[in-house]
């Protein structure tokens, strides 16, 4: 005989009396915890009393044993005459006396239900007193009205008003980025750009008129959902927004960061450098790109190959693409290739220009990004070609720049591809060949003494640009751009640049006669109305123009140079009856109004000054002219919101003497510096004038 035969339903009885006490306090935490934090106080609360109740009610379990039984039988019945643990001994371990005596026991045995223990009503009843207790205690603290706020100052709420008792935001990324949807507790988020954000509030007792207001002044209304409200929006822009209700107290500003995407990064590996002249015997050309991104690289990139053949206006240009398949991680790839040069053609004098463009993945417009250009140079024999000033020239900087003829080829080329362009596509590639067309009409223009107008052009391949864009000045400089650099002995550069030609007079300025000059003047004009209607996007205006200046070109290649002594300026003659006469009739001074240039920074500068004052001596601080220098300069602010928090913040306390410092020390950071001043030579020391008396004093 087993004691489970008495345990099992003394077990049973004990867990249900257990079950029924602890019940009504836990419905009554999990009441609380609703009140107190909605679905998650509701999970906490429950999941708490469920362990407690049922770890108490195993702990009493464990009474229940063989000795619990045995004290039992003999305690409960009489007749079992104290000789209980006879029932639950071994046989063989029992002498004839103890078998004879089990045996009456076993014949006047009990049924189980004799040690069950009773229903514990009272126990139960007290629990269920509590629980409705603790229930109408909760249920009186978050909904009966009353006048009184419960305590003063900010931030705290009456009795009777709405309160937010939670708040959770649901994260979706972009499927581009990788990246897990999540849910956040908080209300200060920073996502990736395009991000997906619904927010789920709950308010005790409920509000109405809900919505996010945005420190713009735009606001995002929120909707029903069951016991809650939502709203949803796509994180496009960085924001600081306060959650708003009618009857709810303000809020304090939470930070909505947005990481925008950033596109991709491409450098070349190898070659490592932008021009490479072919050696003896070479065949290939090694190729080798690495690019990166923050979310990830497309598996394919194209490689664009310009082919260059000829000299001058006789150049051809031959283009082609290849795909390109990357190796590494989503992040990192590498796009390697070998250049095959005889397949390609490639032979004495050519130049051969490629260039990568690289995709990353961000949908639904991918961001796209160039290499910089690779040139492979076949130089050929210049010193056959040409002697003299002109050869040195060539060998010092070859005139590479690009052609009239190929800039007609584009035109003609973007005329037929319109049908099938976007309007913004269209105008972009109308506008870079007007910047073609404005780099050639430059290269001729210094032939006549014109000046280079704005900046320098970057060398070709540096920033991405057509490979057979020549460098500025044209395969002659002028000093400037090498500082003040002594010439060097032997470089045809500098001969060129000092006895070649000037630019000081434009009669002397060039070894053109006057029939070639005026021609080539034509040239230019014809170039400048070319550029005109191609920056404006009317290739088909430009081309009549671009075909006249290509025949103007054609007829300043066939004149002769001829060379031109050096004149000097032609001034106006002078009045010999006035001079040394000391007479200023009908000079009249020419008045300078000099205006003091006005500050782009004058809002930062007003309220920086503003701030240093005494709180509450100056009320009017100028925080919304603030605001529209903030739009129109939000990319010279590293933290763009920090500033944002501390104008709100000042705005709803300009009292607050912790805010203004705040402010005041983030607008420092905005400020533009003014430029160094010149330092005064310090005073002349007695050990220096007794130097200087020294060196005066004759010998």
């Amino acid at each position: 005989m087993t004691p489970q035969r008495f345990t099992g339903p003394a077990r049973l009885r004990s867990l249900l009396n257990d079950g029924l006490t602890a019940l009504p306090l836990i419905a009554a935490a999990a009441f609380a915890g609703w009140a107190v934090g909605a679905e998650a106080g509701l999970s906490m609360a429950l999941c708490l009393g469920l362990f407690v109740a049922f770890g108490l009610a195993v702990w009493r379990l464990q009474r229940f044993d063989r000795a619990w039984v045995i004290a039992a039988l003999n305690a409960h019945r009489a007749d079992m005459e104290d000789s209980a643990d006879l029932l639950f001994a071994r046989a063989e371990n029992l002498n004839p006396l103890q078998v004879l005596q089990r045996q009456r026991l076993i014949d006047r045995l009990p049924s189980p239900k004799v040690l069950t223990p009773p229903w514990r009503w009272k126990p139960v009843g007290l629990a269920l007193a509590a629980g409705l207790g603790i229930a109408v205690l909760t249920a009186a603290f978050i909904w009966w009205p009353h006048p009184h706020s419960t305590a003063s100052g900010s931030g705290m709420t009456a009795i009777g008003a709405p309160k937010l008792i939670s708040a959770e935001v649901a994260v979706t990324p972009p499927a581009y980025t990788r990246q897990a949807a999540h849910r956040e507790t908080t209300l200060d988020l920073k996502v990736p750009q395009n991000t997906r954000l619904v927010w789920r509030l709950r308010f005790a007792p409920d509000a109405t008129n809900v919505r996010l207001v945005f420190h713009d002044g735009q606001s995002l209304p929120f909707r029903r959902d069951g016991n809650g409200w939502a709203a949803t929006l796509s994180a496009d822009r960085s924001r600081l927004y306060r959650i708003s209700a009618d009857g709810l107290p303000a809020q304090p500003l939470h930070r909505l960061e947005v990481t925008p995407d950033a596109p991709p990064m491409v450098e070349a590996v190898l070659p490592d450098r932008a021009l490479t002249l072919v050696t003896p015997g070479q065949t290939q050309w090694p190729l080798v790109f690495a690019a990166s991104d923050d979310y990830g690289v497309a598996p394919t990139a194209e490689l664009r190959i310009i082919q260059a053949q000829g000299q001058g206006e006789n150049i051809t240009f031959r283009e082609r693409t290849m795909t390109l398949s990357g190796t590494g991680g989503a992040t990192e790839k590498r796009f390697a290739t070998r250049l095959d040069l005889k397949a390609l053609g490639f032979t004495v004098g050519d130049d051969l220009i490629v260039q990568l463009t690289v995709h990353d993945n961000r949908a639904p417009s991918p961001q796209e990004v160039r290499s910089p250009s690779l040139i492979l140079r076949w130089p050929s024999d210049l010193g056959a070609e040409s002697t003299g000033l002109e050869a040195l020239a060539r060998k010092t900087l070859p005139a590479y720049f690009r052609s009239q003829r190929q800039i007609i080829i584009d035109i003609e080329a973007l005329l037929k591809e319109k049908p099938r362009l976007k309007p913004d596509t269209f105008l972009s590639r109308s506008d870079a060949i007007g910047v073609d067309q404005r780099l050639l009409r430059l290269r001729y223009g210094q032939f006549l003494g014109e000046e280079a107008e704005g900046e320098h052009e970057a060398p070709p391949g540096q920033d991405g640009a057509h490979g057979d864009e020549h460098s500025a000045g044209g395969g002659h400089d002028h000093g400037e751009s090498k500082g003040n650099a002594a010439p060097v002995f032997g470089d045809g550069g500098n001969v060129t640049a000092e006895y070649g030609h000037t630019h000081d007079e434009p009669e002397a300025a060039t070894l053109l006669d006057p029939e070639t000059r005026a021609t080539l003047k034509k040239a230019l004009d014809e170039m400048w109305q070319s550029e005109l209607h191609l920056r404006q996007g009317n290739p088909q205006t430009a081309l009549p123009h671009a075909y006249k200046a290509l025949g103007y070109i054609k007829e300043v290649q066939q004149a002769t140079r001829i060379f031109l002594s050096r004149v000097g300026p032609e001034l106006p003659p002078i009045d010999n009856n006035r001079r040394m006469t000391s007479k200023r009739e009908g000079v009249a001074p020419v008045p300078f109004a000099v205006t003091a240039a006005p500050s782009p920074d004058a809002p930062v500068v007003a309220l920086w000054t503003a701030l240093a004052e005494t709180p509450g001596a100056k009320r009017d601080m100028p925080l919304a002219a603030l605001d529209g220098w903030l739009r129109a300069n939000e990319g010279r602010v590293s933290d763009p919101l920090s500033l944002l928090a501390a104008v709100e913040a000042v705005r709803a306390d300009p009292g607050c003497t912790s805010c203004r410092q705040t402010l005041r020390g983030q607008l420092w950071r905005v400020l533009t510096r003014p430029p160094a001043g010149v330092v005064r030579r310090p005073a002349v020391t007695a050990s220096g004038g007794r130097y200087l008396d020294a060196l005066e004093r004759p010998r």
